[in-house]
């Protein structure tokens, strides 16, 4: 087993998580299996408990691990499917440990952090590296480890430490460090400067790890003096010195690192140079092209409560994009901070409200994700009100789907007090209701989670359309809460109709409005599968209708062959995927960039990749 290390230098947020995947991407185009591993320094035993203001969003994984957001750029970068041992915690680790020392397994020795923590972080690692995560058999050739936090944090240093050890026990040709640094541009001078990074790799020598290649964020590439200036320092080659310079999107990065030879100063380190071939990109290439020249944009209004930060809903602002760019329509998210719709704000805060509701009302498509918590839910309500009453595209997710149902149950079956019991323990008709099996007095892992199999029930409805006309589809779950049984056939006869539902019938999955051109809802998450070239069948939906577009949509193995209009697209341009490889190439220069314009929160900011 070969092993790549990613480390962090000068300050957090410079996209560790995203050249970890674009190195994973560029060996697999090599033509390596490649699998990866994220370490997180924090104390808490998962990303579960964590408030998405404080972490970003939390990724569920198939086996129902609550994980790190990172494990998500792995798996839609890498199309892997990881498990929650793939995501190292400091909480996870000495858990581990003081298990074995409750059981006797240390034999009486005095248990601490050397040997013992740094030893649990060796054999962790070399365990879970051996876990194959593509499906096929047998471990993968290649780990790429992302150590999560900066050179220097002092929660850091018992990983440090052990992945020091661990260089020297599986011996040179066997470890590749690259260490992501920051190479500002003072604008007083213009100049690119280097003493951070310098630093930065004196701290991560000084604790017994040498960088076999640097990779500077700057906002433009690096002048060959800084290079050498930086070689001479760092005690690293200049042609091991790549830059990260700010691209108009994420997929640029694999291309970057390519163009850079940093494939080939990787495969060197690790011995590989005679076993794997020049990387096929052709693919990702053309991806990133389309992406580059869309002009003709959507617009997606997400109403949510977490708008303030957009990596609170990262996986779904993928979800998006990997749609729209196969409808080739240039995504627009409009952020619209659900409290901002509700009536106590126009008394409060008119001039919120009115920019609220003009974002909402100047969408293509309305979509509620998933969340916890009764702050913004009114907003939340009136605004699947609005995309029911005006024929609007809307898709709901989680509590999105929840909040569907009960504005229904108010407007239309004229049940005013209808209510999640999350919100209302005591409201006289709960649409939403706790699940049996939950726990309330325990937060982390207690809830519905990982993937569950959904049947649908009706097989002429647009959800079974979407994914292929199948009997039944896997998504990834995360949730407390769950359409209230009893209040099924109520709803259904009043025009509701819930086409998908788990196994015994009794769990609702899927609802949709089939009097209403794209009105959806899902109790799972789907946007932890959507892939680049393999977008989620749920959001292709949303985007379709969203563009005018989706009367015919015929998915095949997973892919969209054929995504077109019937001649009732209100006069807009019939759009096809990119088929059979080709290239395309953009002659106006436009770029997509994702952004919103609701809040000035930047996904992908002007210049630069999200980091």
């Amino acid at each position: 087993m070969k092993y790549v290390l990613v480390t962090g230098g000068v300050v957090s947020g410079l996209g560790k998580g995203v050249t970890a995947s674009s190195i994973g991407v560029l060996l697999k185009a090599c033509g390596l299996r490649v699998t990866s591993i994220k370490i997180d320094p924090y104390l808490n035993t998962d990303a579960g408990t964590m408030a998405p203001f404080e972490h970003g969003e939390v990724f569920v994984l198939d086996d129902g691990g609550e994980v790190d957001l990172d494990l998500g750029n792995y798996e839609r970068f890498l199309d892997i499917k990881l498990t929650r041992d793939n995501n190292i915690t400091t909480g996870k680790i000495y858990q581990s440990v003081i298990d074995k020392e409750r059981r006797g397994d240390y034999l009486g020795k005095t248990v601490q952090v050397v040997p013992h923590i740094t030893d649990a972080i060796q054999e962790w690692i070399e365990r879970v590296a051996q876990i194959p995560v593509d499906g096929k058999e047998g471990p993968a050739d290649v780990c790429v480890i992302e150590l999560g936090g900066t050179i220097g944090d002092i929660e850091s240093m018992p990983f440090i430490e052990a992945l020091g050890q661990f260089s020297y026990r599986v011996g040179p040709g066997n470890f590749c460090l690259i260490h992501v640094s920051l190479v500002p541009v003072l604008n007083v001078v213009g100049e690119q400067k280097t003493k951070p990074t310098q630093h930065s790799v004196r701290g991560l020598r000084g604790q017994g790890l040498t960088p076999n290649i640097l990779a500077c964020r700057s906002t433009k590439a690096l002048e060959n003096n800084v290079k050498e200036k930086l070689s001479q320092f760092c005690h690293v080659p200049a042609k091991n010195i790549v830059t990260l310079y700010d691209v108009p999107n994420i997929w640029h990065i694999p291309l970057l690192l390519r163009n850079q030879k940093a494939h080939e100063a990787v495969l060197k380190g690790l011995n590989l140079l005679g076993l794997a071939k020049e990387p096929d990109l052709e693919e990702w290439i053309t991806r990133t092209e389309l992406c580059d020249m869309l002009h003709e944009p959507v617009r997606i209004a997400m109403v949510g409560k977490y708008t303030g930060l957009s990596d609170s809903y990262l996986s779904v602002v993928k979800a998006l994009l990997h749609a729209s760019v196969a409808c080739h329509r240039k995504l627009i998210v409009d952020w619209v901070p659900a409290g901002d719709l509700e009536d106590v704000t126009a008394d409060e805060a008119p001039d919120a409200y009115k920019a609220a509701w003009d974002l909402l009302k100047g969408a293509h498509g309305v979509l509620v994700p998933g969340g916890f918590g009764d702050r913004g839910v009114q907003g939340k309500i009136l605004a699947a009100k609005y995309a029911r009453e005006k024929n609007i595209p809307f898709l709901g997710i989680c509590l999105g789907m929840q909040i569907a149902v009960i504005e229904y149950a108010r407007s239309v079956l004229g049940l005013p007090d209808a209510n999640s019991t999350e919100f209302d323990p005591e409201t006289k008709t709960p649409c939403v209701i706790f699940m049996p099996e939950g726990s309330k007095t325990h937060m982390g892992g207690t809830m519905r989670l990982g993937s569950r199999r959904t049947y649908f029930r009706v097989t002429d409805c647009k959800s079974a359309k979407l994914y292929g006309n199948a009997s039944f589809v896997d998504e990834r779950h995360r949730h407390r809460y769950e359409v209230n049984p009893d209040m099924i056939v109520q709803l259904e006869a009043s025009g509701l109709s819930f086409v998908g539902r788990d196994e015994t019938g009794h769990r609702m999955e899927i609802v949709e409005l089939p009097s209403h051109p794209f009105f959806v809802g899902v109790q799972f998450h789907p946007e932890f599968k959507s892939r680049p070239g393999k977008p989620s069948a749920m959001f292709l939906g949303l985007i379709g209708a969203a563009c005018w577009q989706s009367e015919k949509i015929v998915p095949s193995n997973g892919y969209v062959s054929k995504f077109m209009s019937n001649g009732s697209s209100n006069g807009h341009s019939v759009v096809k995927p990119l088929q059979n490889g080709s290239r395309i190439k953009s002659s106006n220069g436009a770029s997509n960039r994702v952004y919103s314009n609701g809040n000035g929160v930047h996904l992908h900011g002007n210049r630069g990749y999200r980091l």
